[in-house]
């Protein structure tokens, strides 16, 4: 598959939920509380796009297809403008941009502030995501992107607080959530052992 096509398609693949859930909320088909279940939309969305840009380094060790890598980055953005829209969404339609309400909706709501947190992770690595902040960073760039991780702990905290009367979805997310960081974990292992010196052998 030619660059082009590939990554066009994964861009309008990002795109096209976000222009549905726009529309739908234009011409209220998103029920009695339009405002809350686009905020819903925007969250789950921004957490599939994470769960499928960590999918994407697995697939590229399993097939040796670099077109994995090409969009990698294109998805993380996708990632953090979901989130962004997601927050944004919480501040207009939930907050009523009644800013000096945060407060006390931190103390009812912790979720609130651990999906801050994630936000300002994505954040970070969204304004590193560039090859002048890996030049300038050089092997530090790894360290801060495996930011990527824990944030997906604390989305996946985030979502279980908002949606713990169901978590018949959650648990599909978590699981392979879960899965993802296992791998992970255990590639990271053999590696290490793999470039470790052999152990002398006792005569």
């Amino acid at each position: 598959m030619k660059q082009p096509v590939w990554r066009g398609g994964v861009f309008l693949a990002a795109l096209v939920p976000l222009l549905v859930w726009l529309y739908q909320a234009q011409t209220f088909a998103l029920g009695p509380d339009p405002g809350k279940t686009l905020v819903d939309r925007l969250g789950q969305g921004a957490l599939v796009l994470l769960l499928l840009t960590l999918c994407l380094s697995p697939l590229q060790w399993t097939t040796r297809w670099s077109g994995f890598a090409l969009v990698r980055r294109q998805l993380g953005l996708w990632t953090f403008a979901y989130a962004s829209l997601h927050v944004a969404g919480y501040l207009v339609f939930i907050l009523g941009l009644e800013f000096a309400r945060l407060p006390e909706e931190l103390a009812e709501r912790p979720y609130i502030l651990v999906g801050a947190l994630a936000w300002l992770g994505l954040l970070a690595l969204a304004l590193t995501s560039n090859r002048a902040s890996m030049r300038r960073l050089g092997k530090g760039w790894k360290r801060l992107h495996r930011l990527v991780y824990p944030i997906l702990v604390l989305v996946l905290l985030h979502m279980l607080w908002v949606v713990r009367a169901d978590l018949t979805l959650w648990s599909l997310y978590a699981a392979l959530g879960a899965s993802l960081l296992a791998l992970r974990a255990v590639r990271s292992i053999a590696r290490r052992r793999a470039c470790s010196p052999a152990a002398p052998r006792r005569g």
